[in-house]
Order: structure tokens, then sequence, then C-alpha cells
């Protein structure tokens, strides 16, 4: 009875969780524009998303945004995470801290704080400046991610290879990273997520001649839900379900 109860406690939290994302891909296939009634399965919706041009202008934005700004942060991360792991210097503390701090504070916040910086330093909204907001939200969440898989770390490798001559880019690049390799692409996927579906950064910083597909997505549904709309999003859901899964064939250690 036990064993039944927990199942069915974990039944009940994926249907509270999963629900909504299934009734929306399944009205993306309705035949009706305006009733939330089924009125037959269709895949029109797709077909009027793929001839809006303007629509995937800014979703092929916000892919490259997210692209780019997950890359930068999962190099930077990596480093910082390794640096603070293996080697003791003034203010690690605190910065290790800071790290924290940042992913605990408030995105409106921090996307104001860097709306002031950029006025500031006189760089013009736009690409840029969304580019480097993102990179700025996500280095914290990889370098934890990162930390979290270096606690397990065997020093004595490091060791042995510094004692068999291996330079400090070679230790990295043989010995670190190959084992951090799991980590670090959990760290890539996080990061492209977040900068994939970011709204409240996004909208301080973004400028008038570049938009995402948040934004444009936010702006579209205070008229209400178009099943284009509904499409576009199942779209991203499956894109999220393939990353997932390659990071899953990947991580997969052989015998």
């Amino acid at each position: 009875m036990k064993r039944l109860g927990r199942i069915g406690y974990l039944i009940l939290i994926y249907l509270f969780l999963y629900c909504p994302i299934a009734v929306l891909i399944v009205f993306s296939f309705n035949d009706s524009q305006y009733s939330l009634s089924w009125k037959g399965a269709t895949l029109n919706w797709y077909r009027v998303l793929l001839a809006d041009g303007q629509l995937l202008r800014v979703a092929l934005n916000s892919l490259m945004v997210a692209l780019c700004s997950a890359t930068l942060a999962t190099a930077i991360g990596t480093v910082a995470a390794v640096t603070l792991f293996r080697y003791r210097f003034f203010g690690r503390r605190l910065l290790y801290a800071l790290i924290y701090v940042l992913i605990m504070s408030p995105e409106i916040v921090m996307g104001i704080s860097l709306l002031m910086l950029f006025v500031a330093i006189r760089l013009t909204l736009g690409f840029w400046t969304l580019l480097l907001s993102h990179t700025t939200f996500c280095i914290p969440f990889v370098v934890v991610t990162v930390l979290s898989r270096l606690s397990g770390f065997d020093r004595n490798l490091v060791d042995a290879a510094q004692d068999l001559g291996a330079s400090e880019v070679q230790v990295f690049r043989r010995i670190v990273l190959p084992l951090l390799m799991p980590a670090v692409l959990a760290g890539w996927l996080l990061s492209f997520t977040l900068s994939l579906d970011d709204v409240i950064i996004s909208f301080f910083v973004t400028g008038p001649g570049f938009e995402v597909l948040p934004l444009r997505i936010f702006s579209l549904v205070r008229l209400g839900v178009k099943p284009e709309i509904n499409a576009l999003c199942t779209l991203m859901f499956g894109l999220t379900l393939v990353f997932i899964t390659l990071s899953q064939v990947l991580q997969k250690e052989k015998r």
C-alpha cells in the first residue's frame, strides 16, 4: 500500500507539472482559432507559423543569443569553477559567496543594474547588450554545476600528471576537462534554456532594433493566445526534449 501511495503521489505531481503543456500541444492541432472546444485535427497553424517571416526571424534571434551566451557562459564558468576548486587566493571565499548572491538575486535587480551600466558606458542597446547580459546571468549556474562535479574529483590524478611532467594546460585539457564534460554539458544546456526563455532581463537590455521570442510572445498573448503561438511553443518544447535526449546519450558511460 505504501508503494502504491508513493506511485500515486508521483503520478499526481507529474500530472500537475505536465498537464498544461499537454493541453498546449493538443490545442496546437485544433482546427479552431477562437474556441477552446475541439473542432478536429489540423496542421494549418504550423503552416501559418512557417509563413510568418517576422516571427521566425525573432525566433532565430533568440536561438542565436541563446547559443552564443550559453557557449560563452559555459567556457567562462568552467574555468572559474576549476580556479575556485584548485587554487587558493585572496578573496576566494568572497567570490564564491558572490556567485550564490547572483543566483538568488531577483532578475529585475540584475536587469536594471545592467541597463544602468550600459547607459553609463554609452553602449547601444541591442544584440551585444543582450548577449552580455545573458552571459552574465548564466555564468553562476555553470559555476555551481561544475563545482558539484568537482566535489568528487580525485586530486591525486592532477598530482600524478604533474609529476609526469604535464603542464597546467595539458592537465586541464586531458584530465580535468574530460572528467568534467557531463557537468559542462549540463551547464551549457541549463544556460541555453535560461537564455531562451528569459523575459525580465531581456525586457530591460534589448533595444528597439532587436527583438527576441519571449518578449514577442509576451506582447502577443496580451491580446489572447493565438493557435500559431501554441504551435511555436510546441516546437520549442520539442527542441528542449531533443537537447535533453542528446545530453543523456552523451553522458551515458560506456561499460
